[in-house]
């Protein structure tokens, strides 16, 4: 004798949900059959106890909205009075709101994580760059930095921040003294570091600078102007990836070999922004995949998919428990992922 969910020839059945996570108003696609009667009457959802608006169904696949409440839970769908099998959804929950970030946050070996808040062009905000510990408390860090916009940490703990209106970039110690690092870096956006402790910055008027950890500057490449900002990150082999936005609706990531070398890791992205890897070297972007909105996921086979379903995405970092940080416009969500990211050596 079997337990569990009686099924009869009627009953909806979920095979998979696409992406597995979600922020409050992403949508995810569901599959399986008999998803919907034969006249097309809509199911009925839910996210855990919380309705689910459906926004469009058919025999093998649904399509939810999340709603601002929703909490990680299983999604289960009715028909007619018959209720499918549970699945398992991860809804991101809010940590630090009025925010405003335009690129990724970054995360320390404390768990510590770090938010730009940028303000608008020329806007001197209050705070530059807040502190987010792992308690999820919410406190300043760093001030004075006019339009802080990319972040890096190097292996010290010494936080980097860029200022795009100025075209400086900081460092900030971990007690929160402020210095100038660099000066005369253009339209100064993106930051990463490489494994010898070169610091790379994208200047978003077409220039990727390479700063030696005695301060030397060279021009490491030279790109396609962005609209908004050149987002960095690198590939365990070595290679620098840049994303950065431009006019065009069918966007590249750029890959940057050691020796200069420029080809296209990656062609097909709408708006590709902030960017982060795994210690299995998938590449994770905010950006928009087949029109939709999230966090993309890109094998080292080029292999494309969404991961994490949300609107307003750009940057996210990864934790040490397998779950990530992932800002939008104004909020910092944490997302349940169960990836293990690359994280600071």
């Amino acid at each position: 004798m079997k337990f569990g969910i009686h099924t009869t020839d009627t009953t909806p059945h979920i095979a998979s949900i696409v992406p597995l996570a979600a922020l409050p108003g992403g949508e995810v696609e569901v599959h399986g059959s008999r998803l919907a009667t034969e006249t097309y009457r809509q199911p009925t959802a839910t996210i855990g106890e919380q309705p689910s608006p459906v926004r469009m169904s058919r025999g093998s696949k649904v399509l939810l909205h999340v709603p601002d409440g929703a909490i990680s839970g299983n999604v289960q769908l009715r028909v007619e009075g018959h209720a499918s099998n549970p699945m398992p959804l991860s809804v991101g929950v809010a940590i630090a709101e009025d925010m405003d970030p335009v690129a990724s946050p970054v995360v320390d070996l404390e768990s510590n994580i770090y938010v730009a808040f940028s303000g608008q062009r020329g806007q001197q905000t209050p705070v530059s760059v807040f502190q987010i510990d792992a308690e999820y408390q919410v406190r300043p860090f760093a001030t004075g930095i006019m339009n802080a916009t990319g972040l890096a940490l190097d292996p010290e703990g010494n936080l980097y921040v860029s200022s795009r209106h100025e075209g400086t970039v900081y460092r900030v110690t971990p007690s929160g003294a402020k210095s100038v690092f660099a000066e005369g870096m253009g339209v100064a956006t993106g930051l990463a570091f490489d494994r010898d402790g070169f610091l790379y910055v994208g200047d978003r008027s077409g220039t990727v600078f390479k700063i030696s950890p005695t301060r030397q500057v060279f021009v490491f490449a030279t790109l396609e102007p962005s609209v908004s900002a050149y987002h960095l990150a690198f590939s365990e082999g070595g290679t620098l990836l840049v994303s950065g936005p431009t006019t065009s609706a069918n966007e590249s990531i750029h890959a940057i070999e050691p020796n200069g070398e420029i080809s296209s890791f990656y062609t097909g992205l709408g708006r590709p922004q902030g960017m982060a890897f795994d210690v299995d070297d998938n590449l994770y972007v905010a950006a928009s995949l087949h029109g939709r909105r999230g966090v993309v996921k890109i094998t080292p086979k080029r292999e494309a998919s969404l991961v994490i379903s949300g609107s307003g995405i750009v940057g996210l970092a990864f934790l040490p428990e397998g779950d990530a940080a992932v800002a939008t416009r104004d909020t910092v969500y944490h997302v349940g992922l169960d990836i293990v990211g690359r994280l600071l050596r």
